[in-house]
């Protein structure tokens, strides 16, 4: 008999700032007021379904997004160390369009190979390691629903690895809002599905994080 199970794998909210760099793995990023309420906002829009698990990426600005979620179901947040940020060489650093450091020629040679990438965490091992994150949260959710919460980029490369495109991509053209859905359809241990939801566009409507694309 097939076993059905779907894992949502969400974006996490709003990040205070104010600094506009690119935060990446960087300690002590937290959820901005309106980051808060997106995550809310998703916790209201998964209210209904059959959350049996709840996991998230070590960083705080996750972990943050996983609580109104976990609450809703009365359930453990479990931590899962292959749903964090992807490594960035610029980590630290703006990287704002003329004013950052990709203006520095210091910094161009690190920019040599798109396809990998050169500047960070190669996509293949990003897909690889959040594929078995989310197949461990479909084992520990079998026959229900679970939640992985994670970020932009490694959300993005798993879809496109399960997906089966190629993996380097237009960052601008990804479809991955803050505190979006993206949810895997399984039948036993195969992906039969994808499906794509933004339960907080009308928060991101007003983010300053959207506008710029500083989130991550």
């Amino acid at each position: 008999m097939t076993t059905k199970t779907t894992v949502h794998v969400l974006r996490h909210g709003e990040v205070f700032n104010p600094g506009k760099i690119l935060y990446g793995r960087l300690p002590d990023f937290h959820l901005s007021e309106l980051g808060t309420q997106m995550a809310k906002a998703a916790a209201e829009a998964l209210a209904k379904r059959d959350i049996t698990h709840v996991v998230a990426s070590p960083l705080e600005r996750a972990q943050e997004t996983a609580v109104p979620i976990a609450g809703e179901f009365d359930l453990e947040i479990a931590t899962d160390t292959r749903l964090i940020e992807s490594a960035n060489y610029f980590e630290g650093k703006k990287v704002s369009v003329g004013d950052g450091a990709l203006t520095n020629p210091r910094h161009w040679w690190v920019l040599r190979d798109p396809i990998t990438p050169s500047w960070g965490e190669a996509y293949l091992v990003i897909a690889q390691r959040m594929f078995a994150a989310v197949q461990a949260a479909r084992v520990a959710a079998e026959g229900h629903e679970a939640v992985c919460v994670s970020h932009q980029l490694p959300i993005w490369t798993l879809r496109r690895y399960v997906e089966k495109k190629r993996l380097w991509h237009d960052p601008r053209k990804r479809q991955c809002g803050l505190a979006s859905l993206t949810s895997f359809r399984f039948e036993d241990s195969k992906v039969v599905g994808i499906d794509y939801s933004e339960p907080a566009a009308h928060l991101v409507a007003l983010s300053a994080t959207a506008k710029t694309a500083k989130g991550a």
